[in-house]
């Protein structure tokens, strides 16, 4: 049964993007600067080596803000480990002392997940580069958390294999970073996200005890399942060293297809009558019709600008099976009130439209100063009304959002071009996102499908998952990680806050 929301006294200046800080809504740093004592610097230092302890004012900045908007907070210092064993070193040493620590990958979170917004030590996992294994016999690959995404899957694909989750950022993002926030991606209906290929983990719990879960064996039901509460875990639980992922063959064809909309309602009905014919696409994208115009001058991808929904469709599979796909994708699409569908005819402009996907945000970024990228998932019958929910919202708080995201399991991406100089029009912006989410709960939906919770998400999640779920949680916290020291001021909002809260 949905969600049924109320969020009387949500909305307003210090809700969303602060997360635990309850700071003002502005870019600046919310804590007095102040950086370790001489022992602990020489002892961290000792255990890295000194090139690879930072804490001059200029590099603690650079590692004070991922990729989320309006959250910045100083950390006191920077430490890059080579290796599990300094990890263990450097996590024995924050036990002992108390120290606040928060791994990082390449920064690129997008609900505030890697910013220190209570300080301490950032333990930055990208020295930790290394493809350990790849086992061709049994489909696996073993790598270190710092490994780059996309590198990597070319680097399987090179050997006739394929690794499926495919976030927006892979060609900066770690597989660290992926599997700590359980990253979607563009080919997230067909193939799922990142926790459906983590078969194995090494980490390092806060105490600087190590632990292993899972492994090669494709059938293990020995105990509680470890492996899957750690993806997604955000780094509040332990610190990931080595990831076993699993592998699949690399598909032989795909092909992509355009289809124009006139009507966002026909695009909408176009994706749930191709499920319904049990086509599963690799990736079915949206964007409307205000991302496509900035996407089409940013691009030049030959995108229309006059049609209110674009459906970006990919199918990839045996060759035979995807040219059926893609023929029967079109019928349905045409059916359903598709103005144009057009098939790339060559891999070159497949290439280029899914580029043009991928450029979505930096295109919409290049408007305003300040770009609120967000995340909310409704099942995929409820896309139409989400979409014009959001619009709605944007309208009635008199701020410009545009939405794309991934048709194809209902995860989409409203997104806000604003100014964090603007107080006024933030304070409205946060109203706008506000009502989003509600709407996304009763929907049947969800606050985040992708990013995590973080810290910007904090407030919002015992309105998704209920008091109980939420207690339980903590109490999991606690048993990882009785002194709190492990990316303290994530996932669970603490103090007074206006949050939303939920009746059945």
């Amino acid at each position: 049964m949905p969600y049924r929301v109320c969020y009387d006294q949500l909305v307003g200046r210090a809700t969303k993007h602060v997360g635990a800080c309850q700071r003002p809504i502005t870019p600046s740093f919310a804590r007095e600067d102040r950086m370790y004592p001489e022992r602990i610097r020489r002892a961290l230092a000792g255990i890295v080596g000194e090139e690879w302890y930072l804490e001059s004012p200029e590099d603690r900045m650079a590692y004070s803000y991922d990729a989320t908007p309006l959250h910045q907070v100083l950390p006191d210092g920077v430490v890059f480990p080579a290796s599990t064993e300094e990890v263990q070193a450097i996590l024995e040493l924050a036990s002992r002392e108390g120290l606040k620590v928060v791994p990082r990958g390449s920064g690129t979170n997008l609900a505030a997940g890697t910013v220190p917004v209570e300080g301490g030590l950032v333990l930055v996992l990208t020295r930790m580069n290394r493809v350990l294994e790849i086992d061709t016999d049994n489909l696996t690959a073993r790598v270190q958390p710092g490994v780059i995404t996309a590198p990597f899957q070319a680097q399987v694909e090179a050997l006739g294999l394929f690794y499926p989750p495919d976030p927006g950022s892979n060609m900066v993002s770690t597989l660290g970073g992926n599997v700590a926030m359980c990253a979607g991606g563009l080919r997230g209906l067909k193939y799922g996200v990142t926790r459906d290929y983590v078969l194995g983990l090494e980490a390092v719990l806060p105490s600087g005890e190590v632990i292993r879960t899972g492994g090669k064996a494709m059938k293990d039901v020995a105990g509680y399942d470890l492996t899957r509460l750690l993806v997604g875990s955000e780094g509040t639980l332990a610190v990931i060293t080595e990831i076993l992922l699993k592998l699949v063959p690399r598909p032989e064809a795909k092909r992509t297809l355009l289809a124009l909309f006139p009507h966002l309602e026909d695009a909408a009905r176009a994706v749930s009558e191709t499920i319904a014919a049990r086509i599963v696409p690799a990736t079915l994208e949206f964007l409307d019709q205000g991302t496509a115009r900035v996407v089409e001058e940013y691009a030049h991808a030959g995108l229309p600008t006059d049609v209110e929904a674009v459906l970006l469709i990919e199918q990839d599979g045996a060759p035979s099976a995807v040219d059926a796909d893609i023929e029967r994708i079109a019928e349905l699409c045409r059916r359903a009130g598709a103005s144009e569908v057009r098939v790339a005819a060559t891999q070159e402009e497949a290439s280029a439209l899914l580029t043009a996907r991928r450029s979505a945000l930096a295109a919409l970024a290049r408007l305003r100063p300040t770009t609120i990228l967000e995340d909310a998932s409704v099942p995929r019958s409820r896309l139409a009304e989400m979409v014009q929910a959001i619009q709605e919202a944007a309208r009635r708080h008199t701020v410009r959002i545009c939405t794309f995201g991934h048709a194809g399991d209902g995860n989409l991406h409203p997104t806000c071009l604003t100014d964090a100089r603007d107080t006024d029009e933030i304070a409205r912006v946060e109203e706008a996102f506000a009502e989003i989410f509600a709407k996304a709960l009763e929907l049947g939906g969800t606050i985040t499908g992708e990013h995590g919770v973080g810290a910007a998400k904090a407030g919002y999640l015992e309105a998704r998952v209920g008091p109980g779920a939420l207690a339980l949680m903590k109490r999991l916290k606690e048993a990882f990680d009785p002194q709190g020291i492990l990316n303290p001021g994530k996932i669970f909002a603490e103090g007074p806050r206006r949050r939303m809260t939920v009746s059945r």
